[in-house]
């Protein structure tokens, strides 16, 4: 069994198209839980909709208060009981072989703490999209291999601290080994990253596979977009990856260290960003941003 659990905060159309998209599976070993972080917004319409579901593998549950992101993953990590779990994102979709793949992916390799399956990316409107980030990702940060890759220890760390190429609602988590870590509730936009090293650095392997079973959604409103544009998400970046390469020198992973010294894709991306702050006329995100890049 595997527990999707499903962080909600956006709209109800995109919501719907990812609750389809798991109803379509060809494998019906999943049960889904929506946490819905914002119910009031939204009026009775959304849990209406979950109640003509009907479906005994479907759960809807509205939180009580507003817990932000990283609280709202957290308590997906709280609640799943399943050997592993997802926490996907609500305007995603999983194309109908997502589950089966994830299930022969973990039978073939069963000491993975994470399953990184294919990924695709599709725009608002749902067509499969080309972006620089994307792109950059694919062709620079991510390794090239056909077929199954598996990664572990420095090697892994190195690669995702050069570009972390890892699509995050997609992933597949090992339920014990993320329940003994879980997400630091300081992080709001780096925090997958974070756990992931965690998790590297207690000795989980990587499974990667270049099947296509997701689709993640890319456009400018996500949390993600408008905290890079303000230059929040590069504040948070910086303390972060000073805080991550002592921890890698302490663990006596230097290679691993230097990358995160170094972080040349979150300086790529703050340089990316600088048009879009410049044309809101943020002069504050402008100087956080510029010397984020050039490392001040």
């Amino acid at each position: 069994m595997l527990d999707i659990m499903l962080p909600h905060y956006g709209d109800l159309r995109l919501l719907r198209i990812a609750v389809e998209s798991i109803l379509a599976q060809t494998d019906d070993r999943w049960r889904l839980t929506v946490l819905d972080d914002n119910p009031a917004e939204r009026g009775t319409q959304i849990a209406e909709y979950f109640a003509g579901l009907g479906h005994p593998r479907v759960r809807y549950r509205p939180n009580r208060v507003n817990l932000g992101i990283t609280r709202n993953f957290q308590q997906g990590v709280d609640l799943a009981s399943a050997p592993f779990m997802t926490l996907m994102g609500c305007d995603d979709v999983m194309l109908p072989r997502y589950v089966q793949r994830v299930h022969e992916l973990i039978e073939a390799h069963p000491d993975a703490v994470l399953v990184q399956p294919g990924v695709e990316v599709i725009g608002g409107d749902g067509g499969v999209v080309k972006t620089l980030a994307d792109t950059t990702k694919r062709r620079v940060y991510a390794p090239r291999f056909a077929g199954t890759v598996t990664m572990a220890g420095e090697d892994l760390a190195v690669s995702l601290l050069r570009g972390n190429w890892l699509y995050f609602p997609s992933l597949v988590w090992r339920t014990e080994e993320i329940k003994a870590v879980g997400f630091d509730p300081a992080l709001s936009v780096i925090q997958d990253l974070k756990l992931i090293l965690q998790l590297v650095t207690r000795g989980g392997a990587l499974v990667a596979d270049d099947e296509v079973v997701f689709q993640y959604r890319r456009h400018g409103e996500s949390l993600s977009a408008s905290t890079a544009v303000t230059g929040n998400r590069f504040s948070e970046a910086r303390d972060f990856f000073v805080a991550v390469a002592r921890r890698m020198d302490e663990h006596g992973w230097p290679r691993a260290g230097r990358a995160a010294r170094l972080r040349l894709s979150s300086r790529i991306h703050a340089l990316t960003m600088l048009p879009a702050a410049a044309k809101q006329r943020s002069g504050g995100s402008v100087r956080v941003l510029t010397r984020y890049a050039f490392g001040r």
